[in-house]
């Protein structure tokens, strides 16, 4: 888990800012895939007991470092929520799907990270 939130807080950190201002950047559907992973990760973990709000700091530090303009800062929250809602309208109690999906969601999230930094970081 550290490891992907340490990939969080670099990766997505150095993207070009200049673009970010701009409303769009190439990297979008990227980082709205990954938007919507963390909120994923957030339902999905305090379910199955890791009771804390990481992943949604995440996402306000993933905000943060972007400084996007109001209607792209509303797609990634939109994206944060979606994952979230996803899995709450699904899943009531911690099943061993439910920990599956943990583990494949931490793997594509730091696969996301990872590339976002490594095609777009100045």
């Amino acid at each position: 888990m550290a490891a992907f939130m340490l990939a969080i807080a670099l990766g997505v950190a150095s993207p070009v800012t200049a673009l970010a201002q701009t409303g769009a950047a190439p990297y979008d559907e990227r980082l709205s895939r990954l938007s919507e992973v963390l909120g994923s990760i957030h339902y999905l973990r305090n379910l199955c007991g890791d009771v804390s709000n990481d992943w949604r700091e995440q996402m306000e530090a993933l905000l943060k470092v972007e400084r996007p303009a109001p209607n792209r800062r509303a797609r990634l929250i939109s994206s944060f929520n979606k994952g979230y809602r996803t899995f709450d309208s699904v899943y009531t109690a911690c099943t061993p799907q439910a920990l599956e999906a943990v583990d494949a969601y931490m793997s594509e999230g730091k696969t996301l990270a990872l590339e976002i930094n490594n095609r777009y970081a100045q």
